[in-house]
């Protein structure tokens, strides 16, 4: 036996048994015991971890930008309220803006990305975002705040798919789940600096503690300036511009088994080969989309499905505006909310390590389901919670209902980050061919962005129409569906290439997905 990779599809639709695997390898024929240990311990699955984590953590420092600006932005606009005086609509719009424009730089990145590379786009993201931090920080009105908002918007668009897709292209099989929710993390990370932020500075007079507030986020900069002379290009973008020698070199990097670096090498010119051969440009590629094929409708199923639910579920709403949930559940004080806020904070990023974790040893789907089920209960709870302190039914005591807020929120958000968080990234990056990842993956991401801005912008007016509790109890009906829709649509990638994936896809036609999987176990359990 020689290891795993997906069963090729043959012409009439059935799964050829006789495909080759590749990644558990045994003693060859004439090969000593030590002899084989030692090409064991070379293998590609245990050495260039170190390589390539340091490349996944630097590719995420982008995502420290929207974390920090998405909590630190729940309790400035606390004070931006009071010392600009903004109305409500305005507070919604200055909140729930950055998500819409991001879309923007989503669907700019796609292009920027294949244009100049995967990694001088994380660059411009950051470079942007900057910007727009500095011009927030500075800003002496409502307008100028809104001009720096929508800027660093653009940014954080570029940011949130790019990261995603360099981790992935530059992951191996077995590790690319854990390592392409490193923005997952990174942006959990973010969400607690901001939190801490908002405790630190509240201190301060109305007129500064804000403007201090959303400064702070300019610090990063220095750091992903840094990551630009440590991280390398993308292998698989590099042979899509014909430079396979530099792809090999990275590749070299991350598998220190040379057969395995031309095997890996081989399937990605194989790919790129695909996509010369179907023209490759931006106006095919988006024709494509438009009138994809039953494989890659699939796929965008998927993708876009994916990242959809995981905003509509209400994460965003509990981040963004956990201040107004927990004065709605009793809290009074301003210091009082932001200090349970930092139990939001930590509770969300403590949970993402554990996401980490298991979703390479679990497995996507598993933690899907635990992740859907759990959001649905909790946001049922918080919903029950805030409506018995809303109606003062006196079945619990104020103090008892504050109680069970918080735990609720504090588990929506454990649950959010052990699956669909990280893995709504993980799945959207690794299911679409090489020709169209950088694309597809940006169409998913202004799907996510466009939910969540949806969801931020409107949810003081729908609280405002059928109470926080009511808004809760539609986020938990939405939840519930979710579950289906992972029941449904969502195939299991573990342990896959992203070559073998879009096999998978590809023999999935007629049911034949259930095929392809019971015969990756029965080849395996035959050799």
């Amino acid at each position: 036996m020689m290891g795993v990779s997906s069963p090729r599809a043959i012409g009439n639709g059935k799964v050829d048994s006789k495909a080759k695997y590749h990644s558990v390898d045994v003693a060859e024929e004439g090969e000593d015991d030590e002899a084989f240990a030692g090409r064991r311990r070379k293998s590609p699955e245990s050495h260039g971890k170190t390589y390539v984590r340091t490349c996944a953590f630097f590719a995420s420092l982008n995502s420290v930008l929207l974390g920090y600006d998405v909590g630190v932005m729940s309790g400035a606009i606390l004070f931006i309220q009071k010392d600009l005086h903004i109305t409500e609509v305005e507070e919604e719009v200055l909140v729930g803006c950055l998500s819409i424009i991001s879309l923007l730089g989503s669907l700019a990145g796609g292009r920027t990305s294949d244009a100049v590379g995967r990694k001088w786009t994380m660059a411009l993201a950051a470079i942007i975002f900057q910007i727009g931090a500095a011009i927030m920080a500075l800003a002496p009105s409502f307008p100028v705040l809104m001009m720096g908002r929508l800027l660093a918007g653009v940014g954080i668009g570029f940011g949130v798919m790019i990261a995603p897709v360099y981790i992935a292209e530059i992951s191996p099989a077995a590790a690319r789940g854990s390592l392409t929710s490193f923005p997952e993390i990174f942006i959990n990370l973010g969400i607690l600096l901001g939190y801490i932020s908002n405790y630190a500075f509240s201190g301060f007079s109305e007129h500064v503690n804000w403007r201090i507030m959303l400064g702070v986020g300019i610090l990063p900069s220095v750091f992903i300036g840094f990551a630009l002379f440590v991280i390398p290009e993308s292998p698989r973008w590099l042979v899509m511009q014909k430079r396979a020698e530099e792809a090999r070199s990275v590749l070299s990097k991350i598998i220190e088994d040379e057969g395995e670096v031309e095997r890996r090498l081989a399937e990605i010119e194989k790919a790129a080969g695909a996509a010369t051969a179907n023209k490759w440009e931006e106006k095919a590629v988006w024709k494509e989309l438009l009138s994809p094929s039953p494989s890659l409708r699939r796929m965008l199923i998927v993708g876009c499905g994916i990242q959809c639910f995981q905003q509509i579920t209400g994460i965003d709403a509990t981040v963004y505006y956990s201040p107004t949930i927990f004065r709605d559940a009793g809290i009074k004080s301003d210091s009082e909310l932001l200090a349970a806020t930092i139990a939001v904070g930590v509770t969300k990023t403590c949970f993402i390590l554990v996401a980490i974790f298991l979703i390479d040893r679990v497995g996507r789907k598993p933690l899907l389901y635990a992740s859907t089920m759990g959001m649905t209960l909790c946001l049922f709870l918080l919903g029950v919670a805030l409506s018995l302190n809303h109606h003062g039914t006196g079945l619990i005591s104020p103090a008892a209902g504050i109680g069970l807020a918080i735990v609720a929120v504090c588990g929506n958000v454990a649950f959010f980050s052990v699956g669909i968080g990280p893995i709504c990234w993980v799945l959207s990056t690794e299911i679409f061919p090489l020709r169209l990842r950088a694309q597809a993956s940006a169409l998913g991401a202004v799907g996510n962005r466009v939910s969540s801005g949806l969801v931020a912008m409107s949810f003081l007016s729908v609280s405002r129409a059928i109470t926080v509790a009511g808004t809760f109890f539609i986020f938990s009906a939405i939840s519930a569906l979710s579950v289906a829709f992972v029941f449904y649509c969502v195939p299991e990638t573990k342990g896959k290439s992203l070559e073998q994936i879009e096999e998978l896809f590809q023999a999935s036609r007629e049911g034949q997905n259930e095929e392809v999987e019971l015969q990756d176990a029965e080849h395996l359990l035959q050799e």
